[in-house]
Protein backbone atom coordinates (compact mmCIF):
# COMPACT_ATOMS: atom_id res chain seq x y z
CA UNK A 1 0.00 0.00 0.00
CA UNK A 2 1.20 3.25 -0.98
CA UNK A 3 2.09 5.56 1.86
CA UNK A 4 1.86 9.48 1.81
CA UNK A 5 4.56 9.87 2.90
CA UNK A 6 6.63 7.82 -0.32
CA UNK A 7 7.68 10.78 -1.55
CA UNK A 8 9.20 11.10 -5.14
CA UNK A 9 13.19 11.28 -5.85
CA UNK A 10 15.23 14.05 -5.84
CA UNK A 11 15.28 16.32 -9.03
CA UNK A 12 17.18 18.86 -10.08
CA UNK A 13 15.96 22.55 -9.20
CA UNK A 14 15.48 23.65 -12.88
CA UNK A 15 13.16 20.54 -13.42
CA UNK A 16 10.86 21.56 -10.66
CA UNK A 17 10.43 24.75 -12.37
CA UNK A 18 9.73 23.02 -15.55
CA UNK A 19 6.37 22.99 -17.31
CA UNK A 20 7.39 21.07 -20.09
CA UNK A 21 4.39 18.72 -21.38
CA UNK A 22 2.00 20.83 -19.61
CA UNK A 23 -0.65 22.61 -20.65
CA UNK A 24 -1.87 26.21 -19.25
CA UNK A 25 -4.79 28.18 -20.04
CA UNK A 26 -5.04 31.99 -19.18
CA UNK A 27 -7.45 34.20 -19.31
CA UNK A 28 -7.32 37.60 -21.01
CA UNK A 29 -3.83 36.47 -21.69
CA UNK A 30 -2.77 39.05 -23.77
CA UNK A 31 -3.51 41.63 -21.51
CA UNK A 32 -1.70 43.91 -18.86
CA UNK A 33 -0.37 41.26 -16.66
CA UNK A 34 -1.76 37.99 -19.18
CA UNK A 35 0.83 39.23 -21.32
CA UNK A 36 4.00 38.72 -18.51
CA UNK A 37 2.01 35.24 -17.15
CA UNK A 38 1.61 34.52 -20.93
CA UNK A 39 5.01 34.82 -21.25
CA UNK A 40 6.75 33.62 -18.60
CA UNK A 41 4.69 30.23 -18.65
CA UNK A 42 6.11 29.85 -22.25
CA UNK A 43 9.52 30.19 -21.48
CA UNK A 44 9.47 27.61 -18.83
CA UNK A 45 8.22 24.77 -21.59
CA UNK A 46 4.11 25.04 -21.11
CA UNK A 47 1.90 25.35 -24.21
CA UNK A 48 0.05 28.57 -23.31
CA UNK A 49 -3.41 28.95 -24.61
CA UNK A 50 -4.30 32.75 -24.78
CA UNK A 51 -7.88 33.53 -23.94
CA UNK A 52 -10.33 36.01 -24.33
CA UNK A 53 -13.18 37.69 -26.31
CA UNK A 54 -10.50 40.02 -28.82
CA UNK A 55 -9.56 37.24 -30.62
CA UNK A 56 -7.07 38.66 -32.78
CA UNK A 57 -5.06 40.33 -29.52
CA UNK A 58 -4.57 36.61 -28.92
CA UNK A 59 -3.39 35.79 -32.20
CA UNK A 60 -0.82 38.05 -31.89
CA UNK A 61 0.08 37.46 -28.20
CA UNK A 62 0.24 33.79 -29.73
CA UNK A 63 2.75 34.45 -33.00
CA UNK A 64 4.88 36.29 -30.31
CA UNK A 65 5.39 33.46 -28.44
CA UNK A 66 5.97 30.97 -30.82
CA UNK A 67 8.44 33.12 -32.38
CA UNK A 68 10.51 33.36 -29.32
CA UNK A 69 10.28 29.70 -29.49
CA UNK A 70 7.94 28.77 -27.44
CA UNK A 71 4.52 26.30 -27.65
CA UNK A 72 0.92 28.57 -27.93
CA UNK A 73 -2.00 29.08 -29.41
CA UNK A 74 -4.93 31.46 -29.43
CA UNK A 75 -8.78 30.61 -28.52
CA UNK A 76 -11.90 32.66 -27.49
CA UNK A 77 -13.83 33.00 -24.84
CA UNK A 78 -16.60 35.56 -23.57
CA UNK A 79 -16.57 35.19 -19.71
CA UNK A 80 -20.14 36.43 -19.33
CA UNK A 81 -21.45 33.29 -21.37
CA UNK A 82 -21.16 29.72 -19.13
CA UNK A 83 -22.17 28.14 -22.55
CA UNK A 84 -18.58 29.69 -24.34
CA UNK A 85 -16.78 29.21 -20.73
CA UNK A 86 -17.79 25.36 -21.33
CA UNK A 87 -17.02 25.12 -24.70
CA UNK A 88 -13.25 26.61 -24.30
CA UNK A 89 -12.97 23.84 -22.20
CA UNK A 90 -14.25 21.35 -23.68
CA UNK A 91 -12.28 22.13 -27.50
CA UNK A 92 -8.91 22.28 -24.72
CA UNK A 93 -9.71 18.74 -23.16
CA UNK A 94 -10.56 17.37 -26.75
CA UNK A 95 -7.24 18.70 -28.33
CA UNK A 96 -4.77 18.07 -25.93
CA UNK A 97 -6.88 15.34 -23.34
CA UNK A 98 -5.57 17.45 -20.37
CA UNK A 99 -5.23 21.20 -18.57
CA UNK A 100 -2.50 21.29 -15.93
CA UNK A 101 -2.97 24.98 -14.96
CA UNK A 102 -5.62 27.62 -15.49
CA UNK A 103 -4.71 31.68 -14.77
CA UNK A 104 -7.76 33.24 -14.06
CA UNK A 105 -6.76 36.36 -15.16
CA UNK A 106 -8.90 38.53 -16.91
CA UNK A 107 -10.66 41.74 -15.23
CA UNK A 108 -13.57 43.85 -15.78
CA UNK A 109 -12.58 47.37 -14.72
CA UNK A 110 -16.08 49.70 -14.04
CA UNK A 111 -16.17 52.98 -15.70
CA UNK A 112 -18.57 53.82 -13.61
CA UNK A 113 -16.22 55.96 -10.73
CA UNK A 114 -16.17 55.70 -7.34
CA UNK A 115 -18.58 54.40 -4.02
CA UNK A 116 -20.48 57.25 -4.48
CA UNK A 117 -21.57 56.89 -8.71
CA UNK A 118 -20.68 53.88 -9.28
CA UNK A 119 -24.67 52.16 -10.63
CA UNK A 120 -26.31 49.03 -9.33
CA UNK A 121 -25.91 47.73 -12.99
CA UNK A 122 -22.31 48.67 -13.26
CA UNK A 123 -21.74 46.78 -10.05
CA UNK A 124 -23.37 43.84 -11.28
CA UNK A 125 -21.64 44.45 -14.78
CA UNK A 126 -18.11 44.30 -13.06
CA UNK A 127 -19.29 41.12 -10.86
CA UNK A 128 -19.75 39.03 -13.98
CA UNK A 129 -16.59 38.99 -15.30
CA UNK A 130 -14.52 39.35 -11.99
CA UNK A 131 -16.82 37.01 -9.80
CA UNK A 132 -18.96 34.68 -11.72
CA UNK A 133 -16.62 33.76 -14.38
CA UNK A 134 -14.27 33.18 -12.23
CA UNK A 135 -16.81 29.89 -10.35
CA UNK A 136 -17.56 28.90 -13.72
CA UNK A 137 -13.83 28.81 -15.29
CA UNK A 138 -12.60 27.36 -12.20
CA UNK A 139 -14.94 24.55 -12.02
CA UNK A 140 -14.92 23.33 -15.67
CA UNK A 141 -11.55 23.46 -15.89
CA UNK A 142 -10.91 21.55 -12.51
CA UNK A 143 -13.16 18.68 -14.33
CA UNK A 144 -10.08 17.85 -16.00
CA UNK A 145 -7.43 18.21 -13.52
CA UNK A 146 -9.30 16.07 -11.14
CA UNK A 147 -9.47 13.66 -14.34
CA UNK A 148 -5.38 13.86 -13.73
CA UNK A 149 -5.99 13.62 -10.14
CA UNK A 150 -3.22 17.19 -10.20
CA UNK A 151 -3.49 20.64 -11.82
CA UNK A 152 -2.32 24.36 -10.51
CA UNK A 153 -5.30 26.59 -10.43
CA UNK A 154 -3.74 31.01 -9.78
CA UNK A 155 -5.85 33.59 -9.56
CA UNK A 156 -5.03 37.06 -10.15
CA UNK A 157 -6.34 39.45 -7.49
CA UNK A 158 -4.92 43.16 -6.04
CA UNK A 159 -3.64 44.81 -3.53
CA UNK A 160 -7.42 46.43 -3.16
CA UNK A 161 -8.52 43.59 -2.17
CA UNK A 162 -5.99 43.39 0.37
CA UNK A 163 -5.76 47.09 1.65
CA UNK A 164 -7.85 50.30 1.06
CA UNK A 165 -7.37 52.26 -1.87
CA UNK A 166 -4.61 55.73 -1.05
CA UNK A 167 -7.06 58.29 -2.71
CA UNK A 168 -4.55 60.79 -2.64
CA UNK A 169 -2.76 59.29 -5.12
CA UNK A 170 -5.71 59.86 -8.05
CA UNK A 171 -5.44 64.00 -7.47
CA UNK A 172 -4.47 65.68 -10.40
CA UNK A 173 -6.17 62.93 -12.83
CA UNK A 174 -8.88 61.74 -14.18
CA UNK A 175 -8.41 58.53 -12.55
CA UNK A 176 -10.80 56.64 -10.30
CA UNK A 177 -10.01 53.74 -8.01
CA UNK A 178 -13.72 51.64 -8.46
CA UNK A 179 -15.60 50.06 -5.11
CA UNK A 180 -16.67 46.81 -7.36
CA UNK A 181 -13.34 46.29 -8.03
CA UNK A 182 -11.72 46.31 -4.63
CA UNK A 183 -14.98 44.29 -3.40
CA UNK A 184 -14.36 41.54 -6.04
CA UNK A 185 -10.70 41.03 -5.69
CA UNK A 186 -10.90 40.92 -2.15
CA UNK A 187 -13.26 38.19 -2.46
CA UNK A 188 -10.93 36.37 -4.80
CA UNK A 189 -8.57 36.30 -1.89
CA UNK A 190 -11.05 34.76 0.10
CA UNK A 191 -12.00 32.50 -2.56
CA UNK A 192 -8.67 30.99 -2.88
CA UNK A 193 -8.39 29.64 0.13
CA UNK A 194 -11.78 28.02 0.06
CA UNK A 195 -11.10 26.19 -3.14
CA UNK A 196 -7.65 25.32 -1.81
CA UNK A 197 -8.93 23.92 0.99
CA UNK A 198 -11.82 22.06 -1.51
CA UNK A 199 -9.54 21.07 -4.12
CA UNK A 200 -6.23 19.69 -2.41
CA UNK A 201 -7.06 16.72 -1.33
CA UNK A 202 -7.92 16.30 -4.94
CA UNK A 203 -4.66 16.94 -5.91
CA UNK A 204 -5.12 20.61 -7.31
CA UNK A 205 -3.39 23.46 -5.86
CA UNK A 206 -4.50 26.97 -5.59
CA UNK A 207 -2.93 30.11 -5.07
CA UNK A 208 -2.81 33.87 -5.67
CA UNK A 209 -1.30 36.60 -6.83
CA UNK A 210 -2.14 40.20 -5.84
CA UNK A 211 -0.17 42.21 -7.84
CA UNK A 212 0.25 46.67 -7.59
CA UNK A 213 -0.07 49.31 -9.98
CA UNK A 214 1.63 47.91 -13.71
CA UNK A 215 2.89 51.00 -16.03
CA UNK A 216 0.64 51.70 -18.82
CA UNK A 217 1.52 55.23 -19.27
CA UNK A 218 -0.67 56.91 -16.43
CA UNK A 219 -0.90 60.40 -15.52
CA UNK A 220 2.64 61.71 -14.56
CA UNK A 221 1.01 62.98 -11.42
CA UNK A 222 -0.67 59.61 -10.84
CA UNK A 223 3.12 57.77 -11.11
CA UNK A 224 5.15 60.26 -9.15
CA UNK A 225 2.70 59.98 -6.07
CA UNK A 226 2.42 55.82 -6.42
CA UNK A 227 6.28 55.23 -6.92
CA UNK A 228 6.78 58.30 -3.85
CA UNK A 229 4.59 55.46 -2.08
CA UNK A 230 6.06 52.01 -2.74
CA UNK A 231 9.13 51.13 -1.18
CA UNK A 232 10.99 49.88 -4.47
CA UNK A 233 9.90 53.19 -5.59
CA UNK A 234 8.61 52.00 -8.79
CA UNK A 235 5.59 50.63 -10.93
CA UNK A 236 5.15 46.81 -11.99
CA UNK A 237 6.36 46.04 -15.81
CA UNK A 238 5.60 42.83 -17.50
CA UNK A 239 8.67 41.09 -16.44
CA UNK A 240 7.74 41.31 -12.93
CA UNK A 241 4.96 38.68 -12.76
CA UNK A 242 6.60 36.02 -15.24
CA UNK A 243 8.72 34.46 -12.31
CA UNK A 244 5.98 33.95 -9.54
CA UNK A 245 3.49 32.73 -11.97
CA UNK A 246 5.63 30.05 -13.15
CA UNK A 247 6.55 29.39 -9.74
CA UNK A 248 3.11 28.99 -8.66
CA UNK A 249 2.05 26.96 -11.75
CA UNK A 250 5.17 24.23 -11.38
CA UNK A 251 6.02 21.38 -8.95
CA UNK A 252 8.60 24.14 -6.78
CA UNK A 253 5.67 25.42 -5.12
CA UNK A 254 4.05 21.70 -5.01
CA UNK A 255 3.37 22.10 -0.80
CA UNK A 256 1.75 25.43 -1.21
CA UNK A 257 -1.59 25.45 -1.87
CA UNK A 258 -4.10 29.07 -0.45
CA UNK A 259 -1.47 31.33 -0.44
CA UNK A 260 -1.61 34.82 -1.55
CA UNK A 261 1.54 36.45 -2.73
CA UNK A 262 1.39 40.34 -2.77
CA UNK A 263 3.36 41.77 -5.80
CA UNK A 264 3.78 45.15 -5.56
CA UNK A 265 6.96 46.49 -4.32
CA UNK A 266 6.09 46.72 -0.85
CA UNK A 267 3.36 48.42 -1.23
CA UNK A 268 0.89 47.11 1.67
CA UNK A 269 3.64 46.94 4.24
CA UNK A 270 3.72 50.84 4.79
Amino acid sequence: MESKHDFPPPRHTDELFSLKGRVALVTGGAGLYGSGISSGLADAGATVIVASRTLDKCEAKAEQLRRAGGDALAMSVDLTSEHSIEALCGAIEQKFGRLDILFNNAVARSTGGDFATVTAEQWADTMEVNSTSILLMTRYAAEIMLKQAKGSIVNIASIYGMVGPQFAIYEGTEMKNPAEYAFSKGGLIQLTRYLAAFYGPRGIRVNCISPGGYFSHQPEPFVESYCARTPLGRMAGEEDIKGVSVFLASDASGYITGANIPLEGGWTVV
